[in-house]
């Protein structure tokens, strides 16, 4: 695979499981792209980098020497360069940005805006230079669940927009590379209700629209503090502070007696919690995808998670190379 869509539904993380792909992706010596579209800054902050402009840079060096660099894609720079490559008017539209003439396209012809985005990511998934890729991989932190079918299946978007000309060829050939073998499409998951049902929707979607599915990640997945042999009697409510209080009072514990009934109430809290994440697993292994889980962290995202991350990803990495 050499083109990587990453989305999942809001609050699952999934700009922080790019970020970990593409790190994973540029060991051993690689280039990898982590491209943005959605204008958010995410990538410079999980990078502490500032914010990026429309231009590749440099947000990481991987293991053995490998690089990443990100792009932040401004829809208006796209525009200009879209009109320079097509129709040799790049001065024009610096003069159509001033006039809001841009904004006014884009908003009256929302798909416009998908094309740009996706035509940018084609662009750079196929650039090549002295008969080689530029990019070893590109993983693309994409809109989310609800709205990346939409975003990737730009022939669709364009139906209305273009039936031939240059907008018409840059969708059919974006649909090239986004149906092809080197694509799959990602979907970042929790163990609760709404983003597993969102995850099936999306891949019904993106089945019927002939884009290929990928893995399903679960990220922030949550360990289990108690023995397992305890955890069914503790979510049943089994555990009371008067279990706990023998233990505390022999270890001399201040209060023991209110302690132990803290302790309790947070086990069992724990306990049920894990057991309803538990059972989801197997609505998601029932998505008939690969899977991946990837741990909670108790500390906040900085670049040492990321590579933490990127070393579990590789298990994803390792399945679709047998594939």
């Amino acid at each position: 695979m050499r083109c990587h869509v990453v989305t999942g539904k809001g609050g699952t993380g999934k700009t922080t499981v790019a970020a970990a792909l593409a790190l994973s992706l540029a060991a051993d010596g690689r280039h990898v792209l982590l491209v943005e579209t959605e204008g958010r800054q995410g990538i410079a902050q999980l990078f502490d980098t500032p914010p990026l402009p429309y231009e590749e840079r440099r947000v990481a060096v991987a293991r053995g020497g490998g690089e990443v660099k990100a792009l932040a894609i401004d829809v208006e720079a796209a525009f200009l360069e879209y009109l320079d490559m097509f129709y040799n008017l790049k001065r024009a539209g610096r003069a159509l940005r001033k006039m809001g003439a841009i904004d006014f396209a884009t908003a009256i012809a929302p798909g416009l805006r998908d094309v740009l985005l996706t035509g940018k990511i084609k662009e750079a998934v196929t650039r090549r230079h002295d008969g080689r890729f530029v990019y070893d991989a590109v993983v693309v932190d994409a809109p989310p669940t609800g709205r990346i079918t939409r975003f990737l299946n730009v022939t669709g978007e364009v139906a209305g927009l273009a039936r031939s000309g240059p907008i018409k060829a840059q969708s059919d050939g974006v649909m090239a590379v986004f149906r092809s073998g080197t694509t799959a499409v990602h979907l970042v998951t929790l163990l609760e209700d709404m983003p597993v049902q969102e995850t099936a929707d999306a891949i019904a979607d993106l089945t019927a629209a002939r884009l290929p599915v990928g893995s399903v990640i679960v990220n922030m997945a949550a360990e289990p503090l108690l023995p397992a042999a305890s955890l069914s009697r503790t979510a049943e409510g089994r555990l009371t502070g008067a279990d706990l209080l023998p233990a505390l009072t022999a270890a001399s514990v201040h209060g023991a007696a209110e302690v132990a009934d803290g302790l309790a109430a947070e086990a069992v809290e724990h306990a049920q919690r894990w057991v309803a994440q538990d059972a989801l697993r197997g609505d998601v292994e029932a998505l008939g995808r690969p899977v991946v889980e990837l741990p909670l962290s108790v500390t906040p995202i900085d670049l040492g998670t990321l590579f933490e991350l990127a070393e579990r990803l590789e298990a994803l990495l390792a399945t679709e190379a047998a594939a």
